[in-house]
């Protein structure tokens, strides 16, 4: 029910922010405190969800095998866990954090949730494109513990979250189209087309490539990260074309696995780019 997969591309967004950010008790326990508010709330988010559309999990061959669809947990225990998780993780980024933190990390799952799952997903197109946003939090909970404040470093990082949400989950939406139709969803090649979403996730790819590029020159990072940048969202755009030409579900679902790969490549680069200059400059 918390999707540990998902969650762990989650919580690698917000590393970089660890070294992007100056604050003082900045320590590896601090961190370790943040890392784990993050996850518990991630953690709820997706527990409160799988409860919300547990129904709708059961039309799905992607998700008819969840622990509520296949009655291995029944649905009031699963409300209690996600309860119980959303409470744990706002007390945990309080203490670590402030009330800021556990602010951002409560609007997360709220947003998520009330907004995402039960008002955006059944009614409109864009859904992913504008619940995108809770998947994109991770910076901003990291740089709300560690500073009280959120700055330019962590809002990049955000918005390169953001951007890439629509071309990642539209390829899969698009393999998928059959089994969110059955299920209820108004996902975008359902409503458009599949030619349609995959202009747009095109026109989101180009977009993402240029945002990438962005920490090299407000200072952010390096080139040699900046190189990264421009040869992987080369590369992810280029297969979200190829995509297009192919008309053919098969080469979408490969530009979804392409797209966590990319994902982990470019903030991977980040942290070896953080690390390095943290290495230099003792």
């Amino acid at each position: 029910m918390t999707r540990p997969r998902v969650l762990l591309l989650v919580l690698f967004t917000g590393l970089p922010v660890f070294g992007l950010v100056r604050a003082e008790g900045h320590t590896l326990g601090r961190m370790a405190w943040v890392i784990l508010g993050t996850a518990l709330a991630g953690a709820a988010s997706s527990t409160l969800n799988a409860y919300l559309e547990r129904d709708t999990d059961a039309r799905m061959a992607r998700t008819q095998r969840r622990p509520l669809p296949a009655a291995a947990v029944q649905p009031g225990h699963a409300l209690a866990i996600g309860l119980g998780l959303t409470v744990l993780s706002t007390l945990l980024l309080w203490w670590v954090g402030g009330a800021f933190a556990a602010g951002v990390g409560l609007a997360t799952i709220l947003f998520y949730v009330l907004v995402y799952t039960i008002w955006l997903k059944p009614r409109t197109p864009q859904n992913i494109v504008i619940g995108g946003a809770a998947g994109s939090t991770a910076p901003l909970i990291a740089e709300a513990a560690l500073s009280g404040q959120l700055t330019w470093a962590s809002w990049v990082l955000f918005l390169i979250v953001f951007l890439w949400t629509p071309p990642h989950f539209w390829a899969l939406a698009i393999y998928r189209k059959e089994e969110y139709a059955a299920a209820g969803f108004p996902m975008m090649p359902s409503v458009v087309g599949n030619a349609s979403t995959r202009r747009q996730s095109l026109v989101y790819a180009i977009l993402l490539l240029l945002t990438t590029l962005t920490p090299v020159p407000l200072g952010m990072l390096s080139m040699f990260y900046g190189a990264v940048a421009l040869l992987a969202g080369g590369w992810f755009a280029w297969r979200v074309y190829v995509s297009m030409r192919a008309d053919d579900p098969q080469v979408d679902y490969a530009v979804f696995r392409d797209s966590i790969r990319y994902l982990f490549l470019l903030f991977g680069a980040m942290l070896l780019d953080l690390a390095v200059a943290a290495a230099l400059h003792g």
